[in-house]
Order: C-alpha cells, then structure tokens, then sequence
C-alpha cells in the first residue's frame, strides 16, 4: 500500500474535522481538537507549537482545563513557524491495529520538529513521537538540585526558570494533585527488585525517575497517566531525569538525544509521551494504561502464546546441543505439552564468548562468512531434520541470536539478511535477541533498523524474544512492537532460583506492564538440591504443576533439559493442555496483581478482567496454614460473583465481593493453586 495517498492535507484555517473512524482533528480558527470517543485533548495552535488548553475523559465525562503558558514540547525559546498538519489514516498490519497519526510540523529558529500523535479507537490514551532535525543548541545538562537554590523569604525566591527539555505537560488547577512515580529495573542477571514505586502530594519543583507517572485529582477524583516509552531509567540515553512537578504542573523530561545526535540531514527520534485519562482510581487508571499498552503490539494467538522451552537453563551452555541431542528432546518436549522449541547459543559454526569451548567471540563475526550458519559438525543436514520433527509434533523451532555489536550495529543490514534467511530457509519465527548493548542514539537508530527490515522481508512473520537480563537494552516499555521480553535467568546450579521470587516479580510488574508480554521462566526442580539443603522455600519442595503455574499470568518458559526430567514429570502434560486452550482468552484481559505481594507464606495470584462483568481470577496459597484465605482484588464491592473452575485444585464457588474486593478462596493444600472464570451477577 502507497501510505502517501493516505495522507490528507488539512487547511488549517477551516472547521473541517479530520477524522478517521472514532478518532478526529479538528481545527477551528486557533483552537485544535484531537480525540476519539475517550479522550479529548484541546490545544492552542500557535503556529504548530501546540499548548494544551484542555483535557477530557470522555467516558467519565470529566474535563480540565489548563492553567497553561508554555507549549507542551519545550526544546528551544525560538519563535514557531510554519506550522502544518496532515492525518494518515493507517490500516493494521497484523502488529499495529488501526490507528489514525496526525503529524503536526513547524520550525523553532533553525530546528525543524515533527510532533507524531498516535490515536486509537476506543482507546482513553493519545501518544506523541517526536522527531527533530537541524541544529539543536542550548538545552541545559539538567535541572538544578532543590539543594542549590536559595530558601524561600520572598515571592521572588520561588521563581524556577525551566533549564531541560520537556516532551509533554499539562499545566492543572489546583493544589491537591496526588502523584505516583513508577520507576523500573532490568538488569536482572543483577537486579531481584524490579518495581520502586514513589507516591507524593505536589509541592515546589521536584524530579522522578521512572517511565510511569500517575496523577489523580484529590478533591474531585480522576486524573491522568503519562506513558514515558524509553528504556528503564537507570539505562537510558542522555539522561536529564523523568519528570518533574510543580504544583500543578506536570512535565515529561529527558528526551534521549544529544545535540550532537541531532544533524540537517536527517530525521532523529526522540523518547515518545503517551497521555492517558481516567475519571476514577486506581483501577480506572490502570485500565486506561492497559488499554494503551495493549495498541503496541497485537496479541496474535498463533505467533505471540506459547510455552516454550529452552535448554540454556540447565547450565550445559552449547556443550549438548547437536542434531541428536535435539530431536530427543522435541520427543520429550512434546510429552509436556511444549509449543516452542528454542535452540539456544551453539547452534551456529561461530563460537560466542558463552561458549563452554574456549576461544569465543563477538568481535568481526562477519570475518566469518559461516558464522551463522548450522555448526556443519552439530547440524551435518542443517537444521531441516530438527523442524520437520517439530512440525510433525506441533512444536515450532526458534533460535538465540546475537546481532553484530561493534561500531553500533555497523553491520545491521548483515544481521538482518542472517534471520530473514533463516525464515526463507526453516520457517523459523522467533529469534531469542542476546548480547545487545546500546550506548549511543546511532546504535539504537540501527538496532531498530534491524528489527523493521527483518518485520517488512517476512511481512511480520518474524518474532523478537528481547533478552532484558543484562547491559542497556529497552526495557519495559520500549521496543515493544517487536516481540515479547525474555525476563530473567535463575539457576539451580547457582541456588538463585525459587518460585516464589520469579513470581513476585511477575506480580510486581503486572501492575504496570502487560503480563503476556513478559516470558516467566519455570526450572527442573529436581536438579542440585544440595544447593537448598534446610531451605523451606527450596524448588523441591514444590509440585511441579504448582510451579508450572507461577508462569501462566505470562509467557511459560520452560528453563531446562527435558532429559534431567525425571517421568513424574511428564505428568504436567494435561495441566499444560488445558491452560493452552484458555491461555489466549486468559491473556487478552487486563491482568493486574491480586492478593498480597507473594513472601513464599501469602494468598497471592492474579485477575485477568475480559469484560464489563467476567475474567479470570488465579489464585496462589503459598506456603501457610490458612486453607481459606480472603484476597483483594479488582471485583466492585457487594456484588456477587460466580467462580467456575478451569484450571488448579478448586470447585465451582459463589462469593459476594466486600469491601476493596476482598473475596474468600478455599485451597485445600498449601502451595497450590486455582484458575476461576468468574461473571458477575
């Protein structure tokens, strides 16, 4: 499709509505209204350099307007000009859903900016990438520390000049606005704790690290969430801070590009800004999130679910892997149920640093024409035998990839022709992405290259697992129409896994982050109890369905050598059938955390809320003596609720919901579990 004969040009001096499906830009005079049947959001035009006049949740029907004077992008003090608008009205493309993109353009002394609003039907968010391009100058380092400015005798004195750039504000009435500052962590080879969460109540200017901020309106209810899609903060690029407030002012900050990053020549991308709005709490906030997050990539059933295994987690590295070593565990794999084979690194002829030979290397892999090859000694026939088995069982083949790392992906179009090949070749759709280390804006520029070619020469067939284990990679919230999260790597060998700890960390995240995104990895619990001895909490001490079912809020991974398995284990098969056949459904709600922060001693679990008036509750007893355990969750208060069992160790229940949502669950045993469908009455 010709995208240019989709762009409409927009007179700016007529009341003509933009508008494509619910979604809408409309322009009378110096006023702009952008929307769908959600949101709207009401800016002065000024030239292109819009200021946010006034905000509307459309579903609550509340509306804000702002105590506005600057204009929401803030990089220079030039004066705009040239301000035009154009609407593309996009179809899906099987990762995007439809979406309508106004683009409006303008200039800032000798800087040209594109401000690039994404809209979605139904969706109570609106998100803006930003695209620069000329000479930046005069951005300062950052904001002064609150230790450095005077104390306050006269009005005077609380005068603070902006110093930063910002990519997003809204400037509210009032003085009673709460606000939650979410920050994250990857890193997690070395980071257990992947959530801090910071509320406070607006005073004088003040910073936040993290890319989620949430605000509420403490005298009439409701609020608004800013999205900041950037990598964790603690890795991003250029990095001037998150947000800032000041009484009712609240700024997006740290825009991920230096001056030097930006050039004449060519277009360069900012860090991009959602707003969504909500006319309730916490819940309606979330939803709201959700709503949005959800927009980044489809959730197709038959490329995005699945319960995969991979063998890197029984610490044989590539020592194993070969033809042989391959079809047998397919065999194996097929008898718990697995989807998706995937051949960790040593399926190649190059050798990688990780390699239990010695002599590895990422440097110049290109020196070395077969480096991504099959190892011709592992592999004599290529990898066809190891797909055509998997097929004949039902399972897709993946594999582990490390794109070319040096000079800033230099070589990405290499790595690009490497993985579309291997599609063309086996039909291989998911390709585990390790090793990536993402220090300038010139190398995130061609990483991203890389994923678009390989998504546009397969017509996006092709499917990232993103390593967030180590190094600066993306994090939660960026790259996300590319493929799913591989989130952690925890060993029995090394005494570092327990179920409760990679549950807690799903818990945790699924807050704030889409939980069917996130691949939860589950261990051979059989293997190195000597590394637990005395330990309560030790993975042996746990059914293996039960922790197969820590997993299922997300992507299962099974982390391990189905040849250590002993054959109890096969027994997991009928548990992991099942939830295959509601995973989807499961998966295509809103889940959030339920219960209590799981210690190894809570009730714990999730709820996956489908519709107005059902979902899925799943529901943990941890390690305790309480058989009946009374969970908050998300279900209104006095309502009753019927539970139909799916999954676990429970039966059909009817419950009334009180206060907070608190509902009584009955576990018979402790560690185990139960998957209840629920509809409310």
């Amino acid at each position: 499709m010709d995208i240019r004969k989709l762009i409409l040009p927009f007179c700016l001096a007529s009341a003509l509505p933009a508008v494509a499906g619910q979604c809408y830009s409309i322009q009378d005079g110096d006023t702009l209204r952008m929307g769908n049947d959600a949101i709207e959001r009401v800016f002065l035009w000024n030239n292109g350099h819009l200021i946010t006049c006034r905000i509307t949740d459309k579903q609550s029907g509340k509306s804000i307007s702002t105590a506005a004077r600057q204009p929401d992008f803030v990089i220079n003090r030039s004066e705009p000009s040239d301000g035009k608008m154009t609407v593309v009205d996009l179809p899906s493309d099987g990762i995007r859903p439809d979406r309508t993109v106004v683009t409006i353009s303008y200039r800032l002394g000798d800087l040209d900016v594109e401000r690039i609003y994404r809209l979605y039907d139904g969706v109570p968010a609106i998100a803006v990438d930003t695209r620069l391009r000329g000479t930046m100058s005069g951005v300062a380092e950052r904001e002064v520390n609150a230790a450095d400015r005077s104390n306050i005798e006269h009005a005077e004195d609380m005068k603070v000049k902006p110093v930063t750039a910002v990519l997003d504000r809204l400037s509210l009435p009032g003085n009673h606005w709460h606000g939650r500052a979410v920050e994250f962590r990857d890193i997690t080879d070395w980071n257990n704790n992947l959530v801090d969460v910071r509320d406070f109540i607006t005073y004088r200017k003040t910073t936040y690290r993290g890319n989620i901020l949430t605000v509420t309106d403490g005298e009439e209810g409701g609020g608004f969430v800013f999205l900041k899609e950037a990598p964790c903060s603690g890795v991003q690029l250029a990095y001037k801070g998150d947000f800032i407030s000041d009484f009712g002012s609240f700024m997006v900050t740290g825009i991920g590009v230096t001056e030097d990053d930006v050039t004449p020549d060519k277009w360069t991308s900012t860090y991009s800004s959602v707003l969504c709005t909500h006319g309730g709490g916490e819940l309606e906030a979330l939803k709201a999130l959700r709503a949005y997050q959800k927009q980044c990539r489809l959730l197709d059933p038959d490329r995005d679910e699945m319960v995969m295994m991979n063998t890197w987690g029984d610490r044989s590295q590539d020592a194993k892997v070969n033809e042989a070593f391959c079809l047998a565990e397919l065999d194996r794999a097929a008898k718990m149920g697995i989807s998706l084979f995937q051949i960790d690194d040593g399926w190649q002829a190059g050798k990688s640093p990780n390699s239990a030979t010695a002599g590895g290397s990422f440097k110049d892999i290109y020196a070395n024409a077969s480096y991504w090859t099959p190892d011709p000694v592992k592999y004599p026939r290529g990898l066809a035998p190891i797909v055509e088995r998997g097929r004949e069982l039902g399972i897709e083949i993946g594999l582990w990839f490390n794109p070319s790392v040096q000079n800033d992906f230099a070589d990405w179009e290499k790595d690009a022709a490497t993985i579309v090949g291997l599609w063309r070749d086996y039909g291989i759709r998911m390709f585990k992405i390790d090793g990536l280390t993402i220090t300038s804006k010139k190398g995130e520029e061609n990483l991203r290259r890389l994923f678009d070619r390989v998504l546009a020469d397969t017509e996006n067939a092709v499917m990232f697992n993103l390593d967030a284990t180590a190094s600066r990679r993306g994090g939660y919230h960026y790259f996300n129409e590319y493929g799913n999260i591989f989130l952690e790597n925890r060993y029995t060998d090394w005494g570092n896994y327990f179920p409760y700890w990679t549950l807690r960390n799903l818990w945790l995240l699924s807050r704030y982050v889409p939980a069917e995104k996130l691949q939860i990895e589950f261990l051979n619990k059989w293997r190195n109890t000597d590394q637990y001895a005395g330990d309560k909490y030790a993975p042996a001490n746990y059914d293996f369905d039960y922790i197969f079912a820590t997993t299922m809020a997300g992507q299962p991974l099974a982390w391990m050598e189905a040849a250590n398995l002993p054959d109890e284990a096969f027994s997991i098969k009928p548990l992991v059938d099942a939830y295959r056949a509601v995973q989807h459904d499961f998966h295509s709600g809103t889940i959030l955390p339920v219960g209590s922060e799981p210690s190894g001693s809570s009730w714990t679990g999730f709820q996956s809320i489908t519709g107005d008036n059902e979902g899925y509750l799943l529901i943990y007893r941890e390690l305790n003596d309480e058989p009946e355990g009374c969970i908050e969750t998300w279900l209104p208060e006095g309502k009753t609720v019927q539970l139909t069992h799916v999954l676990g160790n429970g039966k059909d229940r009817r419950v009334k919901a009180g206060p907070d949502g608190r509902i009584k669950c009955r576990i018979d045993r402790p560690n185990d579990f139960v998957m209840y469908k629920y509809t409310i009455k």
